[in-house]
């Protein structure tokens, strides 16, 4: 890019700038070799603090989720809350949750990177590492709901001596299709992006390190035609992974559409399970960065305040969206007459669960609208923190409300129970734990900012004096 008198945004002139414009990553560069000691810097300092909650985290996983489990196998699904006519409980709950969690990568990364959003340069890699590891959370739910989990692999259609075929109209053969997919296209996608950093990383390692990153970055030495076909790639993947990820969550949603229950077989379910995916999933992201900005070593120069303002905008339309069709969903029942969706519209609001429906409503609109619409307070990494953490309590609560509430009021009244979880909650913890140890060991093994697009973006941006004006250009990097 030729440089002008009157540019302003280019190394060695930072001191020109206007205060303000520090506020931004893309228009405050540093030169590469200091930013890729940070990252590393940050991969390699590690503390007491770290090392315990690590050893927290794998001691309930050991008995939280592999204890109860084991339990769970010798004793049968009986220790567990499941009944007629629940048959669906916190498993299911789980499972759609974290696939739920699992779309904030492929939307952040692909969907903002298609249509060339320079902001979602270095938060791209920690959206991403949660759609893998959410949906390890997934499959594992699917898992604890068989029961004979040794039985997993009738599951998958292959042929066999009996010529017996696994049952197609099984939503359980539907999840597993679907989630199978879901988990390697994600990961393809999220190793692509991370070869040169990779190679940034073997570079400047020693030991095992050395040996683990030079296995993994595939050789790249970052030539010019190593990088056009990486690029190549990554578009077409951006490109595919897009319908794949609204494709998944709504085979989800034809899990209970496609039933005759009543409060599911609705038309609506597909694209309100899509919605609210992607309502827990950025809220979950908003978690994810700033725990990586409070924890790791300079952190805080890539993840500033101007992500979170960006990711609470995103979440305010997206709440928006997700009441019209959580409302749009309760029109149907409303006017169709049918006895038994208005028995379950009145447990809803006035059964023994009032409170559950009354606190998803407050967690995923109310909370929100009132603090998502202050710029200010959407540049406050706690606060969005905490709205964070609201809203995916929230987001659990409306799948627990569609699975375990809903299923309470069915079309024949002496089956009529209500759902009393036992086993299924340490085994819920269990997943959380899994999920926070697999991060926290991912944080001290891969850059979680991707570098190389941090780099790129700020050799992009100039920042330009047009009269008394400040006036930002980006050029084309692609």
């Amino acid at each position: 890019m030729a440089t002008t008198a009157e540019s302003i945004a280019m190394p060695g002139a930072s001191a020109k700038k206007p205060k303000d414009l520090h506020e931004h990553l893309m228009l405050d560069p540093r030169p590469r070799g200091e930013m890729n000691a940070m990252v590393m810097e940050s991969m390699h300092t590690t503390s007491k603090k770290f090392w315990g909650v690590v050893v927290f985290l794998a001691l309930t996983i050991l008995f939280a989720l592999l204890g109860a489990w084991g339990y769970m196998i010798a004793e049968g699904m009986g220790v567990t809350g499941l009944t007629r006519p629940e048959y669906w409980g916190i498993f299911i709950v789980d499972m759609v949750f974290w696939i739920g969690i699992s779309h904030a990568g492929t939307f952040i990364s692909a969907l903002l990177r298609v249509m060339k959003y320079e902001i979602r340069r270095p938060f791209t890699r920690a959206a991403e590492l949660m759609t893998t590891f959410g949906l390890i959370q997934a499959a594992i739910c699917i898992f604890l709901h068989l029961g004979r989990v040794w039985l997993a692999y009738w599951l998958v259609p292959y042929p066999n001596g009996r010529a017996i075929w696994p049952n197609f109209h099984s939503p359980l053969m539907w999840d597993f299709m679907a989630i199978t997919t879901y988990v390697i296209a994600s990961t393809m996608y999220l190793f692509m992006p991370l070869i040169p950093d990779l190679a940034m990383a073997r570079d400047r390692s020693t030991g095992w390190r050395l040996g683990l990153y030079r296995l993994i970055s595939l050789g790249f030495t970052g030539k010019a035609a190593e990088w056009k076909f990486l690029k190549t790639a990554m578009n077409i993947f951006a490109f595919a992974i897009i319908p794949v990820m609204f494709s998944v969550h709504t085979v989800v949603s034809w899990d209970f559409a496609m039933s005759t229950r009543p409060g599911w077989n609705s038309t609506i379910f597909g694209p309100y399970f899509v919605i609210g995916a992607l309502h827990s999933g950025i809220a979950a992201v908003m978690i994810v960065l700033f725990m990586i900005r409070s924890t790791m070593k300079n952190m805080k120069y890539f993840i500033r305040p101007e992500h979170f303002e960006f990711l609470g905008k995103l979440s305010l339309i997206i709440s928006m969206a997700w009441a019209y069709f959580f409302f749009n969903d309760y029109l149907v029942p409303w006017y169709g007459g049918n006895k038994f969706e208005q028995l379950l519209l009145d447990f809803h609001s006035h059964g023994p669960f009032a409170w559950v429906w009354v606190s998803m409503l407050i967690c995923n609109i109310l909370i929100p609208w009132m603090i998502l619409w202050n710029k200010k307070w959407r540049k406050t990494p706690w606060l969005m923190l905490v709205v964070g953490i609201v809203i995916n309590i929230g987001m659990w609560i409306e799948r627990f409300v569609i699975i375990p509430v809903s299923l309470t009021i069915t079309r024949m009244p002496f089956t009529w129970r209500l759902y009393h979880p036992s086993i299924e909650i340490p085994l819920t913890i269990g997943t959380f734990a899994l999920f926070m140890l697999l991060y926290l060991l991912a944080s001290r093994l891969i850059p979680l900012v991707p570098v190389w697009e941090v780099q790129e973006g700020q050799s992009a941006h100039i920042v330009r004096k047009v009269g008394k004006a400040m006036v930002t250009s980006v050029s084309n990097v692609d």
